[in-house]
């Protein structure tokens, strides 16, 4: 908002030339989100507590010590990072640019379906919410009207196309298998993020992880100059999605804040399926669908162990780990929680570290 309304007159004001800049609209973001944060977190939280009583339901089949120790805590904090996210984009953000309507469509579409699945388990005193099924249906939805829109708006000869990794040009041509494949990359990303929201701030450091990264990204697909040296696919206009993912970055910290062990609220999946729908977004957006399966490694792992341990159970009624999403298995094998999370934290650093490697091992 701020970009459309200032910069127009930097011929007669110089300083409003700034806002031109990505790198200080994104750096706007970051800090607005975090304040937005602060100084909404402590209210939100209160009325939280006072609202849902006994707080988020606890998985009777899950580790017996977060009965003790998760008991009363508050959920739906995801409402923190969305307002984060969302005053960081609106104040900072070009509004004319489609891809901004996009991802905040998603975003807040998403973080819909897991408000509801919060507010049923709240309601339900379960931690079973929303019914699988009609989840799943209303989340592809919302990803096929996203991909349709993307589409729309991308040039044709980027439309339907899958950039590989590691390789310079290459576009493959997916035609009207690109729409469910997209569908499947937001979809997949949001329940994988969710998978691992199990522990005091497992899940929202990695997020500002890949956030980060694809902040990067974004910056780089979206520059003529830098997509051409690095010979990644120029896509118009989604080098705006910079400010979205600064804002975050910004909105996952100020959510820290009040997550960090013991954590204060915890994010339910309002604020799990919209952040892990937004990267997934933003993949595709960005033609960077496979780089987030190895920046989002971690959440991938988490939704492998899942997989496995169901399909291996069903086969062979034998489980490969002790307790399913891998986070758990750890602790049934007695790490500790703090332990579990921060060496998950230096596996999401690596991972990301290796996804960006893609933008230039070509």
């Amino acid at each position: 908002m701020l970009y459309n309304l200032l910069f127009p007159l930097s011929d007669s004001i110089g300083i409003f030339n700034i806002f031109q800049y990505l790198t200080f609209r994104a750096g706007a973001a970051i800090v607005t989100a975090l304040l937005v944060s602060f100084l909404v977190g402590p209210v939100l939280i209160r009325s939280l507590r006072a609202r849902q009583g006994e707080g988020q339901p606890i998985r009777e089949d899950g580790p017996e010590s977060h009965l003790k120790t998760k008991q009363g805590t508050p959920t739906m904090g995801g409402f923190l990072i969305l307002m984060g996210v969302l005053a960081g984009t609106l104040l900072w953000a070009d509004l004319t640019n489609a891809y901004v309507w996009i991802i905040l469509f998603v975003t807040f579409g998403f973080g819909a379906v897991g408000f509801v699945d919060d507010l049923m388990k709240l309601r339900n005193r379960s931690s079973k919410g929303f019914p699988t099924k009609i989840k799943f249906v209303i989340e592809i939805a919302i990803a096929v009207v996203a991909s349709l829109w993307i589409t729309s708006i991308s040039d044709e000869s980027l439309a339907n196309g899958l950039a590989l990794p590691f390789v310079k040009t290459v576009l493959v041509d997916l035609g009207w298998f690109f729409l469910p494949f997209a569908a499947i990359v937001m979809v997949g990303a949001s329940n994988s993020v969710n998978l691992t929201d199990g522990l005091d701030g497992l899940a929202i450091v990695p997020i500002m992880i890949a956030s980060t990264s694809f902040a990067l990204i974004c910056y780089v697909v979206g520059n003529t100059v830098f997509s051409g040296y690095l010979q990644v696919h120029y896509v118009v206009g989604v080098g705006e999605l910079t400010v979205f993912c600064a804002a975050l970055v910004g909105a996952g910290l100020g959510f820290l804040w009040f997550n960090a062990p013991p954590a204060m609220v915890f994010m339910g999946d309002t604020g799990s399926l919209s952040t892990g729908a937004a990267l997934g977004a933003v993949a595709v957006m960005t033609k960077h669908e496979l780089v987030l399966v190895i920046v989002g490694g971690l959440f991938v792992l988490e939704t492998i162990s899942v997989i496995v341990q169901v399909a291996s159970f069903k086969l062979t009624g034998n489980r490969v780990f002790q307790m399913a999403p891998l986070h758990h298995h750890y602790e049934k094998k007695g790490y500790a929680e703090s332990t579990i999370v921060i060496r998950f934290w230096i596996i999401a650093v690596i991972l990301a570290l290796a996804g960006l490697a893609t933008l230039k091992l070509r």
